[in-house]
């Protein structure tokens, strides 16, 4: 089973502020080590604010460029780090352990989600290409 924490971006993020000290960036490096020594981590990255991103919005076929930054910081998301775990409530305790992310111990939020796997889809042509594809490029 793999989860997606999904770190909430803060207006923080969003302005690009850096903690001043190491203290932050030392207990994400510390529970990164752990979740990799206990073979779970797959993967894990902090995001630029989103004046560097932009969005694309759908209508029917078309399609529109949305350039940021965007105005709703609570809906956008920082960071992530991606897990497998054996089940729901072995990654609930490894996500009560995750650090505060936000500088200076302000008030954060983190979000959880399991992700689909290609078994939860039923058999077909469609499925069996993510499947050839999982296994060329390890999608």
């Amino acid at each position: 089973m793999r989860f997606m924490i999904i770190v909430k971006a803060s207006k923080d993020t969003e302005a690009g502020v850096m903690p001043e000290d190491d203290t932050l960036m030392a207990s994400m490096a510390k529970f990164h080590e752990d979740l990799a020594t206990a073979g779970i981590l797959l993967g894990a990255e902090g995001l630029q604010p989103s004046s560097k991103g932009w969005r694309i919005k759908y209508s029917g076929e078309k399609r529109t460029l949305i350039n940021g930054p965007f105005a709703e910081t609570k809906e956008l998301v920082a960071g992530y780090t991606l897990i497998q775990a054996n089940s729901r409530e072995e990654a609930i305790e490894w996500t009560k352990r995750y650090p505060n992310p936000a500088v200076d111990g302000k008030d954060a939020e983190i979000e959880v989600r399991q992700l689909y796997e290609l078994e939860d889809f039923p058999s077909g042509d469609a499925t069996e290409r993510f499947r050839e594809l999982d296994a060329e490029h390890k999608i």
